[in-house]
């Protein structure tokens, strides 16, 4: 039988055995002889194979090691060079040094600042979108936007504060950079896409300012000017898609049928010096109120001038309906205090310079004096003889006959507070700095331009063409001959940045204490590196040392409505002020 050569398990094959018998006798003992065979298989040489046994090299039948704990420290660096402390080799530790002084000491870190939800935000994911934000100081340091400088740390808070609102009051005083921050705080809401569209209002003469601003604080955001004739104010109106758009009170005034247009809609309104729009039965609020919005934002430093009701107007834009009408002044603030962030330059600028107020009383001249006491005399004898058809009015006639009388003599044109101000001007001159002068009138102002020419005098008032202003205030800052800016309350109380000068001159008192703010204020303001010092003339013994008086009451009365203390009903002056005035009897008649 040949051997089986298909191989079986083990791969060994059987050995196979045949007996051989030769041919015996069928009684003959038989022994069987044995023929040993080769098998072929053992013949080759053996060769053993090896394969990968799969069970211990893969998951999950893997061994551990066990727990291994494993510590890992980390430090994070400014890219491209990390600290030299990490660079340079480990050192042995040297002996403990003295504790540095308290004027070497490191400031400690300011804290983050972000946007916050506001009192009205209740949904859950709406607030904690707002803790994830990144602090609004990493935004500004170059590294996202771009800005001329990084804005302070109060100006950082007055963003978070206004990005987050669709209805808020911004009421910094006056100097503090409110322009900046509403700009950064538009400019974000565009890059975040939470707008796409925005309307800011200002007074004509800030026109040119705002644009300035936008250039400087958003130089990536597209705007225009409503200008031009009523066909092209029309176009900007309705077809253009400028992202922000820029107008004056009084063209949107005259604007009124377009801006009413329901086609027309902003994503949010910005309105500077919004107390223009404090009567509420003017023409300018009404159209103000009629623009259809997303948000509503009011700029102001004077967010109360005369009477709590003003700031209740402000809100009919801001918010209506926020503040229930026959509202008492003292529970205002429970309706309004998470819409209105004020600071004042005491509180947020420790740093700024001082402002130094001189109340300077003068003596009148003789023929001022016997001019006054005439006057004074003449006008109380006319009030009494009108009985009970006296007003308001006529008393103001006298108020207003007797403060020019005040500034000039009629007759001689002398005048004591003239004198004064050329002492204290060159002063000024001498030490090659600038002043602004301030008045009621223009005729006054172009008097003191004649008395004053050796000083270069320049005047910024409602006579002076628009296209011309700029260049005036342009000059005045660069031209070193020019050391005086004579200007109106009207005009140059608000928006203008004159920081570069030290002195402010009230020639005459206004009879709103925060407009005298606010005419101060021009020079008092961000990047402002000296002193500022005013001086408040006032003629003793005159109308004008009794309206200063009263100016103080009602400025005390403006802090006090604004700190939500107890408010009184008026900021204004009452009947029986104006009356008291003067040793007048008699009073208007009263309708039964």
């Amino acid at each position: 039988m040949p051997p089986d050569d298909s191989g079986r398990a083990g791969g060994v094959s059987p050995l196979i055995l045949e007996p051989a018998f030769e041919n015996q006798g069928a009684d003959a003992p038989r022994s069987p002889e044995l023929e040993i065979l080769s098998v072929p298989r053992f013949e080759r040489p053996l060769e053993a194979s090896v394969r990968e046994a799969r069970l211990l090299c893969e998951a999950p039948w893997v061994r551990t090691l066990g727990r291994i704990d494993i510590a890992v420290s980390t430090e994070g660096w400014k890219f491209p060079a990390p600290p030299q402390a990490v660079l340079q080799p480990a050192r042995e530790p040297q002996p403990a040094k003295d504790p540095p002084l308290p004027d070497s000491q490191k400031p400690e870190a300011k804290p983050h600042i972000r946007t916050k939800p506001t009192a009205e935000t209740i949904h859950f994911k709406d607030r904690l979108l707002y803790l994830l934000q990144p602090p609004l100081e990493g935004i500004f340091n170059g590294r996202q936007l771009e800005v001329p400088f990084e804005p302070f740390q109060y100006q950082l808070e007055g963003i978070a504060f206004l990005m987050p609102r669709h209805s808020a009051l911004l009421a910094d005083e006056m100097g503090l950079g409110k322009t900046a921050q509403a700009i950064l705080s538009l400019r974000l809401l565009f890059h975040q896409g939470q707008i796409r569209s925005a309307l800011l209002v200002c007074p004509k003469p800030l026109v040119h300012n705002w644009s300035r601003e936008l250039k400087l604080w958003a130089p990536d955001l597209p705007f225009e000017t409503f200008d031009g004739g009523t066909d092209q104010r029309r176009t900007t109106w309705l077809v253009s898609n400028c992202p922000l758009k820029l107008i004056n009170y009084e063209s949107l005034t005259r604007d009124f049928e377009l801006a009413a247009d329901p086609r027309v809609f902003f994503d949010v309104v910005v309105l500077d010096e919004a107390q223009r729009i404090k009567n509420a039965d003017s023409k300018t609020a009404r159209v103000v109120h009629s623009l259809h919005r997303g948000r509503s934002w009011a700029l102001t430093g004077t967010p109360i001038e005369n009477h709590p009701d003003d700031l209740v107007n402000l809100f009919a834009f801001i918010d209506p309906g926020r503040i229930p009408a026959e509202t008492p002044p003292r529970r205002i603030p429970q309706y309004t205090s998470d819409c209105i962030l004020r600071r004042t330059k005491d509180v947020v600028q420790s740093d700024m310079p001082p402002k130094l107020i001189r109340d300077l009383e003068v003596e009148l001249t003789p023929a001022q004096r016997t001019a006054y006491k005439l006057a004074e005399d003449e006008g109380v004898i006319h009030l009494n003889e009108l009985g009970d058809t006296i007003s308001v009015q006529h008393v103001f006639q006298l108020v207003m006959r007797l403060k020019q009388i005040c500034n000039f003599d009629p007759l001689t044109g002398e005048s004591a507070k003239l004198e004064q101000l050329l002492t204290d001007l060159e002063e000024v001159a001498d030490s090659g700095r600038k002043a602004l002068v301030f008045s009621q009138w223009v005729e006054p102002l172009i008097i003191l331009a004649q008395a004053l020419d050796k000083y270069g005098p320049l005047q910024y008032h409602g006579r002076i063409p628009q296209n011309e202003r700029t260049p005036i205030l342009d000059r005045f800052k660069s031209d070193p001959s020019s050391h005086v800016l004579l200007m109106t309350y009207g005009t140059g109380s608000v928006g203008l940045n004159l920081q570069f000068t030290n002195y402010v001159f009230l020639f005459d008192r206004w009879w709103n204490p925060a407009v005298e703010d606010q005419a101060i204020n021009r020079a008092h303001r961000i990047g402002q590196r000296h002193p500022v010092t005013v001086t408040r003339f006032v003629a003793e013994e005159t109308i004008e040392q009794r309206i200063a008086g009263i100016l103080e009451r009602k400025r005390q009365v403006f802090n006090d409505l604004l700190a939500q203390a107890e408010k009184p009903a008026t900021m204004g002056l009452t009947e029986d002020e104006i009356f008291g005035l003067f040793d007048i009897r008699s009073r208007p008649k009263r309708a039964a």
